[in-house]
């Protein structure tokens, strides 16, 4: 059992310095899995108000206050996303949360949206039993993501940020920017010029 303990405890360093494991050795971390319960939650009637906010709080690390989610999402744990308050999620928002997800405040997210904090070695030798690894993923308070963005392991949104629809964002976006394309790049900062104008 001792024995067992310090496998745990060394894959979990691992993972935390974002090196390569493996699906057998990962096994380990199945039971903070919410299959169930995002199954559930997907499958609660939108005016069912008490139950998904219940189904929430089972799923998530942590989740705020006035959160709106729309059916279906999708995790691979669900356990290792925190939600700030006055979030919202349009449809088919999935979270690959091998690691953590932090999400602030006043943030929006449009359809069909991937935050994936896990990716896999290039070469496929290193790819045997599911090989792969994991950074976390933050994005700060008012942030806006447009639909079919992917945002990738390790990346950071800033505050206030907008992130283009169908962008792939591989590296940080400084605060108060627009930013797209694939790979997502910054094309200007938000500025007062922007609270006269719908773009």
């Amino acid at each position: 059992m001792a024995e067992t303990g310090r496998n745990e405890n060394e894959i979990r360093a691992r993972i935390a310095k974002g090196l390569v494991y493996t699906e057998t050795e990962a096994a380990f971390l199945a039971p903070a899995r919410r299959e169930d319960e995002i199954f559930a939650y997907n499958h609660t009637p939108p005016g069912d108000t008490e139950r998904r906010r219940s189904l929430l709080t089972r799923i998530f690390a942590s989740v705020g206050e006035r959160t709106v989610l729309q059916a279906p999402f999708h995790a691979a744990f669900g356990s290792n996303v925190h939600i700030g308050d006055d979030f919202f999620g349009n449809v088919n928002l999935t979270f690959v949360d091998d690691v953590e997800i932090r999400i602030g405040d006043d943030v929006m997210i449009a359809p069909s949206v991937t935050l994936t904090t896990t990716g896999h070695p290039v070469h496929p030798a290193r790819r045997a039993d599911f090989g792969r690894f994991s950074e976390p993923i933050l994005i700060e308070d008012k942030v806006w993501i447009g639909s079919n963005v992917v945002v990738l392991p390790g990346v950071r949104i800033g505050y206030g940020s907008v992130i283009g629809a169908g962008s792939v964002v591989s590296r940080d976006i400084p605060p108060m920017s627009v930013a797209v394309g694939t790979p997502c790049r910054v094309v200007r900062p938000i500025t007062d010029a922007d609270l006269a104008s719908r773009r």
